[in-house]
């Protein structure tokens, strides 16, 4: 049995394919891990979400996944770029919801000694923390009142984490860091707003997986969400958004001591800008 986790797809639903053609995934016997950001920008979101619910063992939930649920609750208006109205207007549209809310933001599978999220952690959080943070947020998208969640999530503040933050405050810097978070300051404050590749960020802020303090470094963790920074691997660190959507490839990570990467070229369904 092998274990693969592949970046985000998407909308991407013929390049996922192709790619697990490709690593010759088998369903009886492999494990698939989906590192959030199933859907929005790509041409096929309701086939992937579909196929996730299907056939995924362990998913995260990205920014462009909590901006579905947002958007089916009405709090959320779509933006020009998205492309989530066949999932709100399908048959299945109530149920596949339904899933993608009960998946979570952290996962952690103990027997391979992997992490998961899309996004990233603050230099404060170790394992624990991360897991019960996520929790957190996640118990709020189990319970009945989840729309006032996306009424109160989007924002960049607070930067900074705090065990006295409380309420939407802390919820909201949960979420930023595990699904939005690249970069920070050594303290920890996020900068939300950078997004370019490694090297182009302001003075003082460093990729949030390179301050040396951080508490998750003894830790193997699988990510997506940061396409300018491209296939990386070190120091436990694996990133796996390697920019399906804009037109560079899809990329699958094998979990475990053999680490191998498989990719597809992609023709990419929008271009930066």
């Amino acid at each position: 049995m092998a274990t693969y986790a592949i970046g985000d797809v998407q909308g991407c639903y013929d390049e996922l394919l192709l790619l697990l053609k490709k690593i010759k995934f088998n369903p009886d016997k492999d494990q698939l891990w989906l590192a959030g950001d199933l859907v929005n920008r790509g041409p096929k979101s309701l086939e992937t979400l579909r196929f996730a619910r299907n056939h995924a063992d362990a998913v995260v939930l990205g920014n462009h996944d909590l901006h579905l649920l947002a958007t089916a609750c009405n709090v959320r208006a779509p933006k020009q770029k998205d492309t989530l109205q066949p999932i709100l207007t399908a048959q299945d549209s109530d149920s596949l919801l339904d899933w993608l809310r009960t998946q979570p933001l952290f996962h952690h599978d103990k027997s391979l000694g992997y992490s998961m999220l899309h996004a990233g952690l603050p230099p404060q959080w170790d394992r624990k923390q991360a897991k019960n943070h996520a929790k957190e947020v996640e118990n709020v998208l189990l319970s009945k009142t989840y729309p006032d969640f996306f009424s109160h999530m989007y924002g960049d503040t607070p930067a900074q984490w705090s065990d006295k933050l409380k309420g939407w405050d802390r919820l909201r810097f949960i979420t930023n860091c595990l699904t939005r978070l690249r970069y920070c300051n050594s303290e920890g404050v996020l900068a939300l707003d950078e997004k370019g590749p490694p090297g182009s960020q302001d003075n003082g802020l460093q990729p949030w997986f390179n301050w040396p303090h951080r508490k998750s470094s003894d830790m193997n963790i699988v990510f997506g969400h940061w396409s300018t920074l491209g296939a990386y691997d070190s120091d436990g660190v694996h990133a796996l958004d390697t920019g399906c959507l804009w037109g560079g490839t899809l990329t699958a990570m094998k979990l475990g001591k053999d680490g191998s990467r498989y990719k597809i070229k992609c023709p990419g369904a929008q271009r930066p800008g």
